[in-house]
């Protein structure tokens, strides 16, 4: 009986020497599954500036639709300042690449009101995420909403695991508000400053300006935009200062302006433009590589 439960001890030490080694090579494998798999939806997320509806990037994407000679689907999202999210609009079966726009029911300018809109924005996002069940995505915010989703970035995105933004891309966004000076830093510059390690360190950002006279859109300084560079310059992958020059360069008319169109296909949506666009768009067009990707086509 003793030499019998020697056998059986034994060999369930043996199974144990097999059964762990290979049970924590199998989580690992999932992990690594996890975090490399990317789902085929891969939506961009657009955020109106101040003062905007969830209407605000229409001309935009109908523009975009009219380029790409594809359809994008279109759903679009609210906030109300309960925090409750409303949907207009629907994602197709089968559009991997759709454009969901987030908006709020306070869109009023502010730091303060910023500040809430980038919680209100982690709201739909999560819901978003639940709902959808997409693990990677792009953004595009307008103005401020460039700020929305940077705050948004800093502070909540954490807390939403195992999804990525690839590219983000803002557009004539005031990270040092209404200031024009390269010295004195306002609140939300301080902040946001103070929170840039927290971005995600593989993102690639695009920070686009728009100019009427080389100095501003006629709304936002270009000092003001530039000073992203204090936020993003060594914390992401990549960042990418461009301005943009010549007709429609106003700060209301930047969105569905043509040359920042051609920027949002080939950057965000990551299209193989024609060596025509792709010639045509460097017309007007000045780029900065402050972090990698140095001379960019």
């Amino acid at each position: 009986m003793r030499h019998n439960w020697w056998r059986w001890l034994l060999g369930i030490g043996l199974i144990l020497v097999v059964f762990i080694p290979s049970l924590a090579w199998m989580q690992h494998r999932v992990t690594h599954y996890k975090s490399n798999y990317k789902t085929p939806l891969n939506p961009t997320i657009m955020v109106p500036g101040s003062s905007a509806s969830q209407n605000r990037f229409d001309a935009l994407i109908s523009e975009l639709r009219k380029e790409t000679k594809v359809g994008h689907s279109v759903l679009k999202v609210k906030v109300a300042t309960n925090g409750q999210v409303s949907y207009t609009g629907s994602i197709r079966r089968g559009d991997n690449q759709p454009f969901i726009v987030i908006a709020f029911e306070n869109n009023q300018d502010g730091y303060t009101n910023i500040n809430k809109q980038a919680q209100w924005l982690n709201i739909a996002f999560k819901d978003l995420v639940k709902t959808y069940h997409f693990n990677h995505f792009s953004a595009l915010g307008h103005s401020n909403g460039g700020l929305i989703l940077s705050l948004f970035l800093e502070k909540y995105f954490s807390e939403t695991k195992h999804v990525n933004i690839d590219r983000l891309m803002t557009i004539a966004t005031p990270y040092n508000m209404e200031s024009d000076s390269t010295t004195t830093r306002t609140a939300i510059l301080k902040e946001l400053i103070a929170g840039r390690e927290q971005l995600p360190k593989k993102l690639t950002v695009y920070s686009v300006a728009g100019t009427e006279n080389y100095s501003s859109d006629g709304t936002v300084p270009a000092n003001s935009v530039n000073q992203g560079k204090y936020v993003f310059q060594n914390q992401v992958a990549h960042y990418t200062q461009i301005t943009v020059t010549g007709d429609n360069t106003t700060h209301s008319d930047l969105p569905q302006n043509k040359q920042i169109v051609l920027l949002i296909r080939q950057y965000l949506l990551q299209e193989e433009l024609p060596a025509k666009e792709r010639a045509n768009n460097r017309s007007g067009i000045v780029r900065r590589s402050i972090t990698g990707e140095a001379g960019l086509p």
